[in-house]
């Protein structure tokens, strides 16, 4: 492993994995392409003395760094500024890359030099017997554009990610005021200020997406941070008719969505009034047939309809487990 100019910088922020990194660092040195540093920031993480212990054996390949909690993006972005490679991977610490992932990122750059991110297919699980992938749930269809990130017609896996370093400090950065969802606007914004990216359907990483307190646990809050993101391109790009309209017609889509998981909240809590203004706020946009049958419910009896939906909900969950 190189010491001074490697050709990638592999970036792992921890927080709260001292059980679950020394997996993730193992399938990092286990890769079949070695032109890489290691660096590890330590945001501020409350299992720091497990972490260290855990991080001892690994000291002489990784670079260790620690600071004040600044959320996965400012971990990330510590970690980019003092980065020596001309490309950046990214993997969190509780996932893990499958053997020749850094070659196969790598060969996609060396096949198309114009490209400036690249991302590829991984396992993506809550159960560990299960072996769904990510793009068997969200399918990458067409060029990964800055209107098709939008529509979500290509979504990207942060830890698969590879991209040159000169993109993202073209784009500005992880957004450190965000506390989810900041690597959807770091992509967003990469390929809006003209990063092209490329993807590959190969299974390369394993994501942990059923952790205890990972920050997708709340539907409601991750469907209002794609929503504020969307709203925040609004104001700070400076977007063409046609990517105004995309983004619009998106925003507004996303809302609904967040209306409609608070209304079940508040549904569950027996905030009938609520719940029903709600969906009613949300089916403006959705015009759904069972956001009606539901609102019709709320009418005439609103706690068996609580029920229903309730029930309705615990199945869906288990066939998505």
């Amino acid at each position: 492993m190189p010491s001074t100019m490697p050709r990638v910088t592999v970036i792992i922020p921890a927080y709260n994995t001292a059980g679950l990194i020394g997996a993730a660092l193992d399938s990092v040195l286990q890769q079949s392409f070695q032109d890489f540093e290691i660096l590890i920031v330590n945001d501020g993480s409350p299992d720091t003395p497990e972490l260290e212990q855990v991080l001892a054996p690994y000291l002489k390949k990784i670079v260790y760094i620690k600071q004040e909690n600044k959320r996965a993006a400012g971990a990330r972005n510590t970690a980019i500024r003092q980065a020596k490679g001309e490309f950046l991977a990214f993997l969190d610490s509780d996932d893990s890359w499958l053997p020749n992932h850094l070659s196969s990122q790598m060969q996609l750059f060396a096949d198309d030099p114009t490209l400036g991110l690249v991302y590829s297919n991984c396992f993506a699980f809550s159960d560990p017997a299960r072996t769904q992938t990510f793009m068997d749930r969200c399918p990458s269809q067409g060029p990964a554009t800055f209107a098709a990130l939008i529509v979500e017609r290509c979504q990207i896996p942060i830890s698969t990610v590879v991209v040159r370093k000169s993109a993202l400090e073209k784009a500005g950065l992880f957004d450190e005021a965000l506390a989810r969802c900041d690597d959807y606007d770091m992509w967003i914004r990469t390929a809006f200020h003209g990063a092209k990216i490329g993807y590959s359907s190969r299974v390369q990483a394993r994501l942990n997406e059923g952790r205890p307190g990972s920050l997708g646990a709340s539907e409601a809050r991750m469907v209002e941070a794609y929503w504020r993101i969307l709203e925040k391109a609004k104001l700070t790009l400076p977007l063409t008719d046609a990517d105004r309209e995309v983004v619009d017609a998106r925003a507004a889509e996303i809302r609904a969505c967040y209306l409609m998981a608070e209304g079940k909240l508040s549904l569950r809590a027996g905030q009938f009034s609520e719940a029903a203004d709600m969906f009613a706020e949300a089916n403006a946009v959705l015009e759904s047939p069972k956001i009606k049958v539901v609102l019709f419910g709320l009418k005439i009896a609103p706690r068996v309809t609580s029920k229903l939906v309730d029930l309705a909900r615990r199945i869906q969950a288990r066939h998505a487990d």
